[in-house]
Order: structure tokens, then sequence, then C-alpha cells
């Protein structure tokens, strides 16, 4: 069986995405680094393509954050329950505190609420769009 290594997100500015995963979940930074060259435009599908890198520290998994040169066309932001959807879910000790010290900046889609199965959720978006279910079980 494979072992979890990362979750990336491709996102247009690293600094603000940077800025925001570590101010709003105490992420810290692992490393920064780019990456180019021949090997690299093929991995990834993309002719001429070379990309900045941040790994954060998410606690069983990292977050790696990568913005990409050429810039690809922007996705649509998806609703939770599009095909195709995707979000990142984590876990807090205490989602109400969670909930009530987040930066006004911070774009919320629901309050929290406790779910049938007794976990409660609520989704915000980082600020690129992206789907973060943060949940307390």
């Amino acid at each position: 069986m494979p072992a979890s290594h990362h979750v990336g997100i491709t996102v247009a500015d690293l600094d603000r995405a940077v800025e925001f995963y570590s101010d709003t979940f105490d992420f810290e930074v692992l490393s920064r680094f780019s990456v180019s060259g021949a090997a690299f435009e093929t991995g990834v599908g993309v002719p001429d393509a070379a990309a900045q890198f941040a790994h954060l520290d998410a606690g069983e998994i990292r977050l790696e954050l990568v913005a990409y040169e050429p810039t690809g066309d922007d996705a649509a932001a998806a609703a939770v329950n599009d095909t195709g959807a995707k979000h990142v879910g984590l876990e807090v000790d205490d989602i109400d505190a969670f909930y009530a010290g987040l930066d006004d900046a911070v774009e919320t889609i629901s309050e929290p609420q406790t779910t049938a199965s007794g976990t409660t959720i609520c989704f915000v978006e980082d600020p690129e769009g992206n789907l973060i279910e943060v949940l307390e079980p």
C-alpha cells in the first residue's frame, strides 16, 4: 500500500497562500524551492514548465503549494457537490474556537454544524477559492 506524502494545491500567488495557511492553521513552512528543466516539464506534462514550491507541515501530511510558470487557465471554483470537486480536510480540537478566531478576511461557507454522524464541520475557502473542510470528530 502506498504511503501518504502530500496534498498539492496549485496557486497563483504563493506568498499569499503560504501566509494564509500559516496564519489560519498554524502550519509551519518546511521548505521553499524551485523546480524546472526537461525532466520536470515531462513529469508534469507542461512544456517549458517551472514552478515555485512551498511545503508546509500539516500534521500527518504535508501540504504542497505550487505556483507554475507558465500559468494555466483558472479553474472555476467548484461547489462541494460538483463532480470532480476537491477539498482538503483538516481536523481541529475545538471547531467553535477555531471558527470564532478566523480572520474577517477568510471566506466561510458555513458556520460549524454537527452532522448525523456526530462530527462537527464547517467549510472555508483559501484566498484562491480552494475548499477546506474543518472538522472536529
